[in-house]
């Protein structure tokens, strides 16, 4: 049965509740990796406008998926102590003023996209809204395949930033898709082993082993982070970048992994934590890297 613990009581303007659900953190980064795709993808002259859209557009439309996925959980979230202090939860929003919110913000950045990119980067971050708040959020309570399923939105950004700047889907923009969508999953895992007993009060089954935290669990963390490194070496090894960043992901990559085996020696929320901000690191650094050694 389900506990409910009785979340804290907020008092927060409906304008900073509508704030909060775009979770302004998460669709940061979001933008931040798109507007990476599109530098490391755009030739000159350099185009400040659709860059622009792209990134607010970025934002507009992973807000949106978030809130899609905090209205379908809006009783999870009350349970977990995590999430039981969101909008929704609190009552700062109604549904439907959610419901209004989501389509707005969707309609806002899908339309930023197609006016000032191209189709193909409205329709793939289409795709990406169905995929998260549509497949992944509901999969969530049915096993760790949801990681999987969750990893490919949660890689499109780049991807996104790419097409935003060439109009195609290239082999470079798999290569970057790539390197963001196997770092999801130590990311994910990390947290998922972090807020495990949280989770389980909502019924989610994110770690990869049945056994929870288990050696089993962190080993499979442990052959993510390290197939890692032979990803983030792609970029150099088709000419898209050059030494100096193939030595730079090379360590980053190295001192992810050791986080991992630390996991493994010890199975302790402590040791995931940390891969959890190491996770926050790792794809920032590599990804500036390759901006700072573009061929």
């Amino acid at each position: 049965m389900l506990s409910v613990s009785t979340p804290k009581t907020y008092n927060i303007s409906k304008t900073k509740a509508y704030w909060l659900l775009l979770k302004p953190r998460l669709s940061f980064l979001v933008a931040f990796s798109a507007s990476f795709g599109y530098i490391f993808g755009k030739t000159p002259p350099f185009d400040w406008i659709a860059f622009l859209a792209l990134t607010l557009g970025g934002f507009l439309v992973s807000g949106a998926s978030v809130t899609i996925n905090q209205i379908l959980e809006k009783d999870l979230d009350k349970i977990m102590t995590r999430t039981q202090n969101r909008p929704l939860p609190l009552g700062a929003l109604q549904i439907s003023e959610a419901i209004r919110f989501t389509i707005f913000t969707l309609l806002v950045g899908i339309t930023l996209l197609a006016t000032f990119t191209n189709t193909l980067t409205a329709l793939l971050s289409l795709l990406s809204v169905f995929l998260y708040g549509f497949v992944y959020t509901p999969l969530k309570r049915k096993g760790s395949f949801a990681v999987f399923v969750g990893a490919i939105p949660g890689a499109l950004p780049p991807l996104l930033g790419w097409t935003a700047a060439t109009n195609q889907i290239s082999f470079e923009a798999l290569i970057i898709f790539a390197v963001q969508f196997i770092w999801q999953f130590p990311h994910f895992w990390a947290i998922a082993w972090v807020l495990d007993e949280d989770y389980q009060k909502a019924g989610f089954r994110l770690l990869p082993s049945r056994e929870g935290r288990s050696l089993n669990s962190a080993i499979q963390i442990m052959i993510y982070t390290l197939f890692l490194i032979p990803i983030s070496l792609l970029p150099a090894l088709f000419g898209l970048t050059g030494i100096k960043s193939a030595i730079v992901v090379t360590a980053a990559g190295c001192l992810f992994a050791a986080q991992s085996f630390a996991l493994m020696k010890d199975q302790t929320p402590r040791s995931a934590l940390r891969i959890m901000f190491g996770s926050f690191l790792y794809l920032p650094i590599v990804q500036i890297a390759y901006l700072l050694d573009k061929v």
